[in-house]
């Protein structure tokens, strides 16, 4: 099979190359997909994107007309591709499910503690030979409570590692896991409570029409003066104006996160030589309670490995006619 790999990132190369065990013929390419960069996908069986590429209907018709049959994702979430569409046209896609919580919710815990323990400022400080602690008071993690919004596999990995520190653990989700409720004493309920209790809360959900600007200044406005966000999910889950307001009059304490709602075209991409404008990019980045990763949640030996194998398994499912684990259609992600 004849494979387009969009957005190809020289870290990821090595691990899909040894995944694909030289099957199949594969073409990188570092664009992302876009109306403009579709017509590279001319004469190519399939291909593979990432959660910067652009999967709207627009751009599927256009695959369609060039050919191409089968979208292998290399990431768990999928709204950047319009699956109606996609199944309308006779284009299979498949995502990279569950490839790694356990690294998602890693990184999750890394933004908590350094947030918590002023990591940022501290090296910031250290490497200008200051040594003071005036600036460098944080706070213990143990026995906070810890709001959960949305338990599926990043969402359980979290609860596990917060039980750890000794938390008590709220959360939300539409289906209520009855083993966490047992093995953590998890404790459902409603976002405005979870919102009031919590001192920290990890955002773990997709994002689509239900969660878009979940939080937003109303949303906050239930939350403690002493609360910590944390979002590893998708941007667009936050609304960023009215974050950016409660961030700066100290609505809320702090907030990290490894996603932006405006990131395509800005991460994965060296922008040191050429500063992107975004004012409210820069805003974020210069607030002191803000820590910003550039989607690097999943950037992990481990995780890139299945990331691999995962993908060149969904398209050996499709070259040898069978069904896939992780192929999507309307009916599966509703």
């Amino acid at each position: 099979m004849k494979i387009l790999i969009y957005s190809a990132k020289d870290f990821e190369i090595p691990f899909l190359e040894k995944a694909n065990n030289d099957k199949h013929q594969i073409k990188y390419v570092p664009e992302r997909l876009t109306p403009k960069t579709v017509e590279l996908a001319l004469g190519f069986d399939a291909i593979s994107i990432f959660s910067a590429d652009n999967g709207s209907s627009m751009v599927l018709e256009r695959l369609k007309d060039f050919g191409v049959k089968y979208i292998a994702l290399r990431s768990t979430g999928y709204d950047n591709v319009n699956i109606n569409t996609a199944k309308k046209l006779g284009i299979k896609v498949a995502n990279a499910a569950g490839y790694s919580p356990q690294t998602i919710a890693e990184h999750a815990i890394a933004l908590l503690l350094a947030l918590s323990r002023k990591l940022i400022p501290s090296n910031h400080q250290v490497n200008t030979y200051n040594f003071s602690l005036s600036n460098l008071v944080g706070f213990d993690i143990n026995k906070k409570t810890i709001g959960i919004i949305g338990t599926g596999r990043i969402g359980k990995t979290i609860t596990r590692i917060m039980h750890g520190f000794n938390c008590e653990i709220i959360a939300h989700d539409i289906y209520e896991d009855k083993k966490l409720e047992e093995e953590y004493q998890v404790l459902y309920m409603d976002l405005e409570n979870l919102c009031r209790q919590s001192d920290i809360i990890f955002l773990c959900i997709p994002l689509n029409t239900q969660t878009h600007y979940l939080i937003d200044i109303d949303r906050i406005q239930h939350m403690k003066k002493e609360a910590i966000l944390i979002n590893v999910a998708r941007g667009a889950l936050v609304h960023t104006q009215d974050l950016l307001q409660a961030l700066i009059s100290k609505r809320i304490a702090g907030y990290g996160a490894d996603v932006y709602e405006y990131e395509s075209g800005i991460f994965f991409y060296d922008h040191s030589e050429n500063k992107h404008e975004d004012k409210t990019l820069q805003q974020l980045i210069d607030l002191p309670n803000v820590i910003l990763t550039p989607h690097q949640a999943f950037a992990t030996k481990e995780a890139l490995t299945t990331i691999a194998e995962t993908t060149f398994y969904n398209i050996n499912c499709w070259q040898q006619n069978k069904p896939g684990k992780n192929e999507l259609t309307p009916e599966l992600v509703r």
